[in-house]
């Protein structure tokens, strides 16, 4: 019991973490248009994160039973996974990076798992059809295609839409665009954050049910009182409680802010207005839904990003600050193999020195 609650307080710092290092996904774009200030903002993405966190599991049954090997994984292949998230997440964090938790947590996994395995790769599962569904699963199209299609999807679409707005409005007054965008990107943010918490919550969830399932054919639940039963779970399942306690924690995690990487997202990247605020969420948001509805587990700092990026570049290509987009992009390339290398060594120094978990 104590190597189990151990497993699902470091799986809720990682949601915390997420929380605020992902909150500028929702609010940077609203932050830097000075349409909200900062701290209803991030009132405005705590709100709207926690009704998306309860909103589904598509995403949280990827996570947990779709890309590796179960019967591969333990309560220390978990623990192992989660650290080697959390270390890239803080230190993405720290120099203000808007990199993915949700690859980082995926990547920490296949990792663990891989060691766990004793380096047989078989026990990733990179591509196969659900039986039931008759759909793709796997880490290729659930993770790897996503996150190669989703940022030029981002790109391309931010750019169309405000191309779009810009014809649609061309005899509009600079005032009276500031003045109707300033109320629709209210709209566009709370759409962003729904759809964030949608996403991106359900990583932890899938990360603690799976948890739970294996704890519970490791027969570390026999002999539990009664009133403990809620943790059995003899198949994978994501419980009520498991939403309402991972939402929650993503909540308090967004409430505490990740000011470096609006910086980043808000003001370095590109100068925004209103207008391009509300393209670059409706585009993001649009995209996360889709992901999330099709199980996807979507990086929402991708999409937000190269919406942001497509929007900016109509101005002119050069209003886009490259410079910082060149930082982003090898924090996103880097983030997949280096929280596996971390997930994998963790469990082999665990390993190495006898800790039994």
């Amino acid at each position: 019991m104590i190597l189990i609650t151990c497993v699902i307080l470091i799986a809720l710092v990682f949601e915390y973490i997420n929380g605020f290092h992902d909150t500028a996904n929702s609010i940077a774009t609203v932050v830097s248009t000075k349409v909200l200030m900062p701290r209803e903002a991030v009132l405005l993405a705590v709100v709207t994160n926690l009704l998306g966190a309860m909103w589904g599991t598509a995403v949280a049954s990827t996570i947990g039973n779709g890309l590796v090997e179960s019967h591969f994984v333990t309560l220390q292949t978990i623990l192992c996974a989660l650290i080697g998230a959390i270390i890239w997440g803080l230190l993405t964090w720290w120099f203000g990076l808007p990199s993915s938790s949700s690859h980082a947590l995926i990547g920490g996994l296949c990792g663990a798992t891989l060691a766990s395995a004793h380096g047989n790769w078989a026990v990733i599962r990179w591509s196969f059809v659900d039986p039931a569904t008759q759909q793709m699963e796997g880490l290729w199209p659930k993770v790897i295609l996503p996150m190669i299609v989703s940022p030029i999807i981002g790109i391309v679409a931010g750019f169309l839409l405000m191309g779009f707005l810009l014809v649609l409005l061309k005899n509009q007054t600079p005032r009276h665009v500031n003045t109707a965008f300033n109320k629709l990107q209210l709209v566009s943010a709370s759409f962003m954050g729904l759809s964030h918490g949608t996403n991106d919550a359900q990583k932890t969830m899938g990360i603690i049910a799976l948890a739970l399932f294996t704890a519970t054919n490791a027969g570390i639940f026999q002999g539990l009182p009664a009133w403990l039963s809620f943790l059995i779970s003899t198949k994978f399942e994501v419980y009520t409680w498991i939403k309402i306690i991972c939402s929650m924690t993503m909540a308090v995690g967004t409430a505490a802010g990740g000011w470096r990487i609006i910086r980043t997202l808000g003001h370095k990247m590109v100068k925004l207005q209103p207008i391009h605020g509300f393209a670059a969420e409706t585009t993001a948001a649009t995209v996360i839904q889709i992901a999330s509805h099709w199980g996807i587990p979507l990086s929402t700092t991708h999409i937000i990003s190269t919406s942001i990026m497509g929007v900016g570049a109509t101005k002119r290509f050069s209003a886009v600050k490259w410079g910082i987009v060149e930082r982003m992009v090898w924090a996103w390339v880097l983030t997949l193999p280096t929280t596996a290398f971390l997930g994998y060594w963790c469990q082999k120094l665990m390993h190495f020195l006898h800790i039994a978990l």
